[in-house]
């Protein structure tokens, strides 16, 4: 094997491992789980058969879900509500205005990370509203 061909051996399982540990966290935290996991699995699958195995039930379970969050109006509106209000929290939180009187410790631990955290709520909301609208596109 060639350094080309370790290197992008390399590449490509450190990504795919990447993507995978994302999913796994994104299950539980606010974020494209099954899509992430989907991903990584699919990176992984061109080095390993049980990634390739394992890919399948993800890529239906994602899929199921993708139409399960457009089957109802209510649900398409409150999932647009909730990006849209992740993008917006993302905006305030990169502008970061003064603590208001309520806030009961000092100001500088009001909003810690300036448009590096409200940068990723917005890629986040944006990310959301893009999934939202290919699974209205995919299932309709």
């Amino acid at each position: 094997m060639g350094v080309r061909a370790a290197t992008r051996r390399l590449l490509l399982e450190v990504l795919g491992w990447t993507l995978v540990l994302l999913g796994m966290a994104a299950l539980v935290l606010p974020g494209p789980g099954l899509l992430l996991l989907f991903v990584g699995l699919l990176v992984l699958s061109e080095q390993y058969a049980w990634a390739e195995r394992r890919m399948h039930p993800v890529r239906e379970r994602a899929l199921r879900a993708a139409r399960e969050g457009v089957a109802t109006w209510p649900r398409v509106l409150l999932s647009t509500a909730a990006a849209l209000t992740l993008v917006g929290v993302g905006v305030l939180w990169g502008i970061s205005p003064a603590a208001p009187d309520w806030w009961p410790v000092h100001e500088r631990y009001w909003l810690i990370g300036g448009w590096g955290t409200g940068g990723t709520l917005i890629v986040s909301g944006a990310l959301a509203l893009g999934l939202l609208g290919w699974s209205w596109r995919a299932t309709r």
